[in-house]
């Protein structure tokens, strides 16, 4: 599994993708991919989607290959505020040479945690992880185990600001986003800020059913016959963000609340773990509330 990731890797070297939103307008496909093949890129996907073709909002996904890659893609990048500026494009690009830096939080419960780590030594999911940060420390020797440097916080709620001073220092110019793996701390509206939409949480609920805590034992005291699991955008608002991903599992009135929280978590860190490959490998744009997920 391992050898496979990486030669697909290096087959993947010249790949880049292009991201794009913008007001519908007549022309936009035929120009973006008159641009690319103009500045020697060969088209290998293409993905797009409008909320209304009269007037509405334009989303697209290309991914291409550029010929060679370490002159040109400087040029395309330079060149493309001119056709984003005529058409009012937000746009991102990005290169398959630069792997996105993930770091984890956690507190005491591993499994979604565990899931990325796998996930990330099969290259599954492609990204460095410079560091995981924990306000327990019972995972520390776990993770350590793989290389990856963990780094424990403790926090209260008298803490708080102190701790999350420690977490941006550490955090400053080393990551690019954030994965919350069953991190059991909200964070204040100053930290998300720093991480616009680049901090996901897995919430272990089928959004918007059962927001905040103890989820498992509100819906086992409801009778659900389904359970799910939610991955989504942080914002001020708890478990509000755009989601990214959500999946359930049937159950039945014989499942005790433990029963569901077992269950639920095979759910929950499947759902996490999708959702942070799909950001890694730039298939989210977010438009207001809401995502649009190219998979």
């Amino acid at each position: 599994m391992e050898g496979k990731a990486v030669q697909q890797e290096k087959e993947n070297i010249n790949h880049a993708e292009l991201l794009i939103s913008c007001p519908e307008k007549p022309g936009i496909i035929s120009t973006v991919s008159n641009f690319l093949v103009e500045h020697n890129a060969n088209i290998i996907q293409f993905d797009q989607h409008t909320t209304d073709p009269h007037a509405g909002m334009f989303f697209m996904r290309i991914e291409f290959d550029l010929k060679d890659f370490d002159s040109s893609y400087g040029k395309l990048e330079d060149n493309l505020h001119t056709m984003a500026r005529d058409y009012s494009m937000d746009w991102q690009l990005t290169s398959k040479k630069k792997k996105k830096r993930m770091a984890i939080f956690v507190s005491k419960e591993g499994h979604c945690l565990k899931e990325l780590i796998w996930r990330w030594k099969s290259g599954e999911i492609p990204v460095d992880i410079p560091m995981v940060i924990s306000n327990h420390p019972d995972l520390k020797e776990e993770v350590e185990g793989h290389g990856i440097p963990y780094y424990h916080i403790p926090l209260s709620s008298h803490t708080k600001a102190e701790a999350e001073e420690k977490q941006l220092e550490l955090l400053k110019g080393k990551v690019d986003f954030i994965a919350l793996a069953r991190y059991m701390q909200i964070l204040s509206p100053d930290f998300v800020s720093k991480f616009s939409n680049q901090i996901i949480n897995i919430h272990h609920s089928f959004l918007p059913a059962f927001i905040g805590a103890n989820p498992y034992a509100r819906a086992f005291n409801r009778g659900v016959k389904l359970i799910g699991a939610t991955a989504h955008y942080v914002t001020d608002d708890l478990d509000e963000g755009p989601i990214i991903e959500q999946d359930v599992q049937r159950v039945s009135h014989r499942y005790t609340a433990e029963d569901l929280k077992i269950a639920g978590r095979h759910v929950e860190k499947q759902v996490l773990a999708k959702a942070v490959s799909w950001h890694a490998e730039n298939k989210v744009l977010v438009h207001g509330n809401k995502t649009i997920v190219f998979t």
